[in-house]
Order: C-alpha cells, then sequence, then structure tokens
C-alpha cells in the first residue's frame, strides 16, 4: 500500500466515516458499516449502527492516524479513501478490528482491492462466532434458493449463498444462474468490464458449474433477484462441486 494522508481524528460521522484535524473526510475503505440516516428522509437506521459509530470513535477519536492507499485515492464526494491505521504499539488496523468484531462487511470495489483477504478472513471468523452484527436476522447470509425473500431485499447489499446451476456466457456477459427459471431465480451477472480482472486473478466463472458458491453485491430485481458482480472478490467458492 503507499502512503496517504495523516492527521488526529476529530470527529466520527458513522461507523466508517471520520473527519480529520485537516479537514479532510476519510471513508474507511474495504467494509460497509451499518448505515446511520445522516439527514435522509424516511431512513431507517440499520441495526447496530450506533454501536459500529461508538466503537469507531473509541477506536479512533482525539487519536493520530494513518491513511494508506491501495487503490482509488478519492471517490466523487472528495473524500479520501483508504486502509486507516493507529500507529501505536501494536498498530491497530481499524477495518479489520471492525470486521473482526463484527460490526461491518467487506465492501470492496473494482479499483479498490488491496488487503481483501485479510479482511474476509476477519469478517468470516466474526460470522462464524455469530459476533455483532452477525447476531442479527438484518444482516443473514440468505439463500439463493428462495428468490421471493431475495425480491424483497431488493435495494439492499447482501451476501447470497446457493450453489451455481449454470454457468453460460451470453451477449458477452456471464451468467452464474442458481435456478431453471432464469426469469424469476436468481442470478448472478458479470460484465464484459470485468471479465478481464477475473481472468488476472486466475478465477474463470464459466468453471463454477455445480459450485457452491457465495456472492455479495447490491440485489437488484431484474428477471428475478440479481447482483452485478464488477470485481471476483465478490465470489467466494465454498466447493468446487
Amino acid at each position: 500500500m503507499r502512503p496517504g494522508p495523516k492527521g488526529k481524528v476529530v470527529s466520527v460521522t458513522d461507523g466508517d466515516t471520520l473527519l480529520l484535524d485537516n479537514g479532510l473526510t476519510v471513508r474507511l475503505i474495504g467494509l460497509q458499516a451499518p448505515k446511520l440516516p445522516q439527514g435522509r428522509e424516511n431512513f431507517t437506521a440499520w441495526p447496530k449502527s450506533d454501536e459500529a459509530k461508538a466503537r469507531l470513535e473509541a477506536l479512533t477519536l482525539g487519536k493520530a492516524v494513518e491513511v494508506r492507499h491501495g487503490g482509488e485515492t478519492r471517490d466523487r464526494h472528495d473524500r479520501v479513501l483508504g486502509q486507516l491505521f493507529v500507529p501505536d504499539t501494536p498498530e491497530l488496523w481499524v477495518q479489520r478490528q471492525l470486521l473482526a468484531e463484527g460490526l461491518a462487511r467487506v465492501y470492496s470495489f473494482p479499483d479498490n482491492r488491496a488487503c481483501l483477504a485479510d479482511l474476509l478472513a476477519a469478517e468470516s471468523l466474526a460470522r462464524t462466532m455469530r459476533l455483532g452484527i452477525w447476531a442479527d436476522p438484518y444482516y443473514t447470509v440468505r439463500r439463493a434458493d428462495r428468490p421471493e425473500a431475495l425480491l424483497a431485499r431488493a435495494g439492499q447489499y447482501e451476501l447470497v449463498e446457493g450453489r451455481v446451476l449454470l454457468a453460460e456466457k451470453a451477449g458477452g456477459r456471464v451468467f452464474l444462474n442458481f435456478g431453471r427459471h432464469w426469469k424469476t431465480d436468481f442470478t448472478a451477472v458479470i460484465d464484459a468490464r470485468a471479465l478481464g480482472l477475473f481472468t488476472a486473478t486466475g478465477l474463470d466463472p464459466l468453471a463454477l458449474n455445480g459450485a457452491l458458491v457465495r456472492i455479495r453485491g447490491w440485489v437488484d430485481d431484474r428477471d428475478g433477484p440479481r447482483i452485478e458482480l464488477t470485481h471476483p472478490e465478490q465470489i467466494e467458492v465454498l466447493a468446487a462441486r
């Protein structure tokens, strides 16, 4: 990772965003904490959002921190993007700590994929131990063979597990079908622009026929529930066949 800005944390906005004394707003890349309304109308706070914010305050407020970049350095809101470290003894990696305590989920972008293996491992252990958010049904890992329940989660970021019934390429895109009826069953779709990233990491999505996988992303409703995949870390292969 590349060194980025340093500063002292003067306020915490929510479980993944904070403000430094140099005026920079930092968005912790690689995770998504439970969301707070932040002034949005008709927005209900996600479960554990207050706990996630309080924990980030306990870890960072009033402390000197360092940002390190592993991809894009700014988002469209001009927030600084990076992994956040508190250079105490021993050094604290804030993202990994929040994930290990079950106060966030791994959330990544195709242009910011550094450290994801370590972050996924921390999330996995917390989920297995049912820590934090993983004890709340709101964050349950959804089943791919229950498309009606997935449709009810359209517009939400979800983890979905199931066995790929058919992996096929059509029109430059790859479709991972989890049921026989593509108009109503759950599907994960890999856009042509993303296929190069899959090739670079050695993950051939067409080889996933029969594989048990975990998909993560935003659920939409287009010919049944669907998640768009933009980079390979959105797929975890749990069993090849």
